[in-house]
């Protein structure tokens, strides 16, 4: 009978291929899957509703939000080591894409709802999912640097959203 190693809850494959992706890489492939993911109906809103004005009038919280935006999609796809322990688990890699495909699944779902009739509750899901993702990803995977980022984006981006959703 053959012996089965297991490491951090995986098996050894498993955990041999998962903690490639833990390493010190400076790229996040799949963080750029989630952010293409997050794009695309982002673009398609911009090419369906060309024109259409900020009705935030905060500056403050208008730069906050892009701040937020910015650096969180930055901070999804490279590693830049800062604020990074690098102390990722299996299980915490796990969670990571497994949370970031739900979490994607319910944005798609919003982003068709949203299409099929704006409301400021869809809207909002719009401006939440997205803060939660970053959040789950820098915790997850240990970027603390990300952690603040997706704080900072979520406090400008559900603000803005709702500033512009209110009147629907």
């Amino acid at each position: 009978m053959g012996t089965s190693v297991t490491i951090g809850g995986a098996d050894g494959p498993t955990s041999i291929l998962i903690s490639e992706k833990l390493g010190g890489s400076w790229f996040n492939t799949f963080g750029i899957v989630i952010m293409i993911l997050l794009m695309i109906p982002n673009i398609i809103f911009a090419i369906k509703f060309r024109g259409q004005e900020n009705k935030c009038t905060n500056k403050a919280m208008n730069i906050i939000e892009q701040i937020g935006r910015y650096g969180s999609m930055l901070l999804m796809i490279f590693n830049i080591g800062i604020l990074d322990c690098g102390c990722a688990s299996v299980t915490g890699y796990m969670i990571y894409l497994i949370g970031s495909v739900i979490l994607i699944v319910a944005y798609w779902i919003a982003w068709i709802l949203y299409f099929i009739k704006p409301r400021v509750v869809v809207s909002m899901a719009l401006a939440i999912i997205p803060a939660i993702l970053f959040l789950l990803s820098g915790f997850m995977l240990c970027q603390y640097l990300l952690v603040i980022t997706a704080v900072i984006f979520g406090i400008g981006h559900i603000y803005v959203t709702y500033q512009n959703a209110k009147d629907l």
